[in-house]
């Protein structure tokens, strides 16, 4: 088997959340890990099969490639979808021509959590239990406490 077949991660329960991927060996910064699969979704679709706040917690699996296009892991996907949020990540997610990538960002030992930072973006003003829901739990000493996207702050005067 050549070097570049062999398998990178496995899953297995974490620390943080459920379960997550974990390295196999070590990982290089600029390695590409693993492209992130499933159904490949409309607005439209997303919309309907997510439509009341009990779906909400698989959104998480969601990942918006384009204006209207996503990519639904709970679907037809693969290991990449239990690899976990971190506001430190070690990993952070390409889109290149329409697919979504892993790769890593910093060296990555053989053992460690493979994570990257979700930065979920809400499309609507967040219901009160959403907050509990995206909670972060990766433990960071640069935690922002939650899966969301930073949000910008405006301007202020001076």
């Amino acid at each position: 088997m050549r070097r570049r077949d062999r398998k990178l991660f496995e899953v297995r329960p974490s620390p943080v959340h459920g379960f997550g991927g974990f390295a196999l060996r070590r990982i290089r910064p600029g390695t590409r890990i693993v492209e992130y699969v499933g159904e490949r979704l409309t607005g439209d679709e997303v919309d309907a099969r997510y439509a009341d706040e009990e779906a909400e917690r698989w959104r998480t699996f969601l990942f918006r490639v384009s204006d209207d296009a996503y990519i639904d892991a709970s679907r037809q996907g693969n290991d990449s979808r239990f690899i976990n949020h971190s506001c430190d990540p070690n990993c952070e997610s390409d889109v290149i021509d329409g697919h979504i990538y892993i790769t890593a960002i910093r060296d990555i030992p053989a053992g460690a959590e493979l994570t990257y930072d979700y930065t979920l973006e809400l499309e609507e003003e967040p219901l009160p239990s959403w907050e509990a829901h995206y909670a972060c739990r990766c433990g960071s000493a640069r935690c922002r406490g939650t899966m969301l996207e930073p949000r910008s702050e405006p301007a202020g005067d001076a």
